[in-house]
């Protein structure tokens, strides 16, 4: 038999469905879970602290295969995993929908000046004029990490009319390379910004970056705060090149209430909630996890695997 560590939360979705030679041991608490983790050959603990995942890993010297529930997975001991040989599968594509939704209304609310129409139905104000006239249609973006995320953004944007290139390691028709985007910059309205989070994605963007793009572009980040250098995000937003922000990520998270970020008032930070945003989280990940879970049985490889040299 094969033992499984499963938090208890997802029980109601798994129990009974288990193929055959998965024992689950279900945990209720942090306790319980590292008093399990010796014992575990399998693990899917979402939604669990990443130091409670890392102390759980480090103890778990017989475990075979990880599943984390998140896309990006640089919250993990990374190094350890690959040093132990553990399989590390994640949630790719899971949270694409939602964080779509998110990157798309993040833009209209930047474009139609959404945050002043808010302000004014809080004042009971009727406005005379829209504070925001800017349309998507016809509009320049570039997708940086044009993945199954950045992928659905550019399907939904291109049915707004929206003109979009995606930025991928192994560019297709259309596509620009990694060594390409930067020289391209001033030619788009939009830069969103969905790369997963390893060494070569740290601070790729920075004053030199900012500074290529066209004057009163709008920067979108759902990647990781440390994927900006946000002292040169706000310099560029402060001199007016940069017409705006929407950051769901930041660094740090959560970010400080005094934090020069906040108070900017055409930055606008949704808090990291993107990927959460969805009534079906658990249930698609409970099917990504059965249908693994059928595969391990089974001897079959296993979907989703994360590189752990690249980190994603």
């Amino acid at each position: 038999m094969t033992i499984a560590i499963i938090n208890a939360k997802s029980r109601a979705l798994l129990e009974g469905r288990l193929p055959e030679g998965i024992e689950p041991r279900w945990f209720e608490s942090e306790e319980q879970l590292l008093e399990l983790a010796p014992l575990a050959q399998v693990a899917w603990l979402d939604p669990v602290a990443p130091a409670v995942a890392a102390e759980f890993i480090a103890a778990a010297d017989r475990l075979v295969w990880y599943m984390a529930l998140s896309s990006g997975v640089d919250w993990l001991p990374l190094s350890l995993l690959a040093e132990r040989g553990i399989q590390l599968t994640n949630g790719s594509g899971i949270h694409a929908q939602s964080v779509a939704e998110y990157a798309v209304m993040g833009m209209l609310t930047v474009a139609k000046g959404w945050r002043e129409v808010v302000r004014a139905q809080d004042r009971h104000e009727w406005l005379a004029q829209p504070p925001g006239k800017r349309e998507l249609l016809d509009s320049k973006v570039l997708v940086v990490g044009a993945g199954e995320i950045g992928g659905r953004i550019a399907e939904i944007l291109r049915a707004f009319g929206a003109d979009v290139t995606g930025v991928r390691r192994r560019p297709g028709p259309g596509d620009l390379g990694a060594d390409d985007w930067r020289a391209e910059l001033g030619r788009f309205d939009w830069v969103i910004a969905v790369v997963p989070s390893t060494p070569e994605t740290q601070r790729m963007f920075a004053e030199p970056e900012f500074a290529a793009m066209k004057p009163g572009a709008v920067f979108v980040n759902f990647a990781r705060g440390t994927v900006i250098e946000q002292d040169a995000l706000l310099a560029a937003i402060d001199s007016g090149h940069l017409g705006g922000a929407f950051l769901d990520v930041t660094e740090p998270e959560p970010l400080p209430a005094d934090h020069p970020l906040w108070s900017r008032e055409n930055i606008h930070i949704s808090m990291h909630l993107s990927g959460r945003a969805q009534d079906t989280l658990f249930e698609r990940g409970s099917s990504r996890f059965l249908s693994n879970l059928g595969r391990f049985a089974s001897g079959e490889p296993l979907e989703h695997l994360v590189d752990l040299a690249q980190g994603y």
